[in-house]
């Protein structure tokens, strides 16, 4: 089976919306545009521009939905786009395994890595385990993630949602809608559940925005991705290794006590991988969230006639929450490396090569999703993959749910009416990414006596 190939340099500079070459034959014209979308996805910037990342991936979709990059600077991989196959990769685990590679990045800053750490990564938490590891690691959180335990925090949840609501209600001056409700209400949950005080709170948040934004000119820690990587991920050892120590003399009743006495395989659990589950938890555990959060209210202000019937109908606050889920999805993208020749998508994956899944682009799967360019809170059925799928499937996706539903329950009967202040800032980043900064005008109803 031929492959199709794309040579995607590192300097060219992401460009707004791929379009064709006029100048060249049609099918030269497509290759070019094949190669422009591809450097377009791949590339921190493009990311902040959804518009350009859509069209990108659409013509990927339609074109070559399994393309093959091979791009100076970086080690080739299969660049997948469509639904099917991702879920196919995900679903079915082996023969794709999560080792060596989890997330495209440069030769020179896995090398980097290698030198500094001796490892092509900074940390080594459940996205890059497989099992029998993956399944003996995420044992130790699991049970703090369930409906069941998580039922017994929703009543704080629904008070937190209220402070936070509360203390903006009213304002009738542009504010940041990411800023001010969509952080602070995210980051103290996860916080909270690891039993780590608010004043900490601004500290790992810089910490996680520098860890998955590295090229971001806002949350970046350095000007080199190796180094700001390198600079969060030393920060969170330099916070957790206390934390650890003292749970461990003293044992609480929190997730951070739990992770420092965990045994994984009857072993006391290493400090590289105590620290990196620490770094997961309170990474995971609230950017994505926010970003949904904020992608959320953006999409409702973009569709006022959904806003609209979400207000006028609240039963439908879960399959809105699901069509948030779908439409921002932060999570970008995960690369897993084949372990043995397989088919996929009318390709032949050979042993040893890796294939990046963007989950953007499978939750706009035309083939999968009717109108999958509208934003529509009654989807049924939704089965996007802002979770992940299959083994991987994000642990934390229920506390997700959870918070989600309990902010937007106690915004919207206070709104009135909102409106953007401003356009909003997306991150430039290929890890995690979605709207960091949403400027918004609100108008509100009366409290009810």
């Amino acid at each position: 089976m031929s492959r199709r190939r794309a040579a995607v340099s590192d300097s060219e500079p992401a460009s707004s919306h791929p379009a064709p070459d006029e100048r060249l034959p049609p099918i030269a014209a497509l290759d070019s545009q094949l190669l422009e979308a591809a450097h377009f996805v791949i590339s921190p910037d493009g990311h902040a521009d959804d518009a350009g990342l859509q069209a990108a991936f659409k013509l990927l979709r339609a074109e070559a939905p399994v393309l093959w990059v091979d791009t100076p600077g970086m080690r080739p991989f299969w660049l997948l786009s469509r639904h099917g196959d991702i879920s196919k990769v995900e679903r079915r685990g082996a023969p794709f395994a999560s080792a060596p590679r989890t997330f495209l990045t440069s030769r020179m800053t896995e090398e980097r890595l290698q030198r500094t750490l001796g490892k092509p990564y900074v940390l080594r938490g459940l996205l890059q385990m497989d099992d029998p590891d993956h399944a003996a690691y995420r044992a130790v959180a699991q049970p703090w993630f369930t409906p069941a335990a998580l039922a017994a925090m929703e009543p704080w949840v629904e008070d937190w949602a209220d402070h936070i609501v509360s203390r903006i209600a009213g304002r009738t001056d542009p504010f940041d809608f990411t800023r001010e409700i969509a952080v602070p209400f995210s980051i103290r949950g996860i916080m909270r559940l690891l039993g780590l005080p608010e004043a900490d709170d601004d500290l790992i948040l810089k910490l996680s925005w520098g860890l998955v934004g590295p090229e971001d000119p806002v949350r970046r820690l350095a000007d080199h991705p190796t180094t700001a990587i390198c600079k969060a991920g030393f920060g969170f050892k330099a916070y957790f290794d206390p934390v650890a120590a003292d749970r461990r003399a003293c044992p609480r009743d929190d997730l951070s006590s739990v992770v420092a006495t965990a045994k994984v395989q009857g072993e006391a659990m290493p400090d590289y991988e105590r620290f990196s589950y620490y770094a997961m938890i309170a990474t995971g555990g609230h950017d994505t969230i926010a970003f949904c959060l904020s992608g959320g209210m953006h999409a409702l202000i973009e569709h006022p006639e959904q806003l609209a019937r979400l207000r006028a109908e609240p039963s439908l606050i879960e399959p809105a929450i699901e069509e948030m889920l779908r439409w921002t999805t932060p999570g970008r993208h995960i690369v897993r490396t084949a372990t043995k020749d397989v088919e996929l998508g009318g390709q032949t994956i050979r042993a040893g090569e890796a294939v990046a899944l963007f989950f953007n682009s499978a939750n706009r799967d035309e083939t999968v999703f009717a109108d999958a360019d509208q934003f529509r809170i009654d989807r049924r059925p939704n089965p996007h993959l802002a979770f992940g799928l299959g083994q991987h499937h994000c642990i934390g996706s229920h506390l997700a749910r959870l918070e989600m539903r309990a902010l937007l329950k106690t915004l919207l009967p206070r709104l009135e009416s909102v409106e953007l202040a401003a356009p909003p800032r997306r991150t430039c980043s290929t890890m995690v990414s979605g709207i960091s900064s949403l400027p918004i005008r609100c108008a509100w109803r009366a409290p009810d006596l």
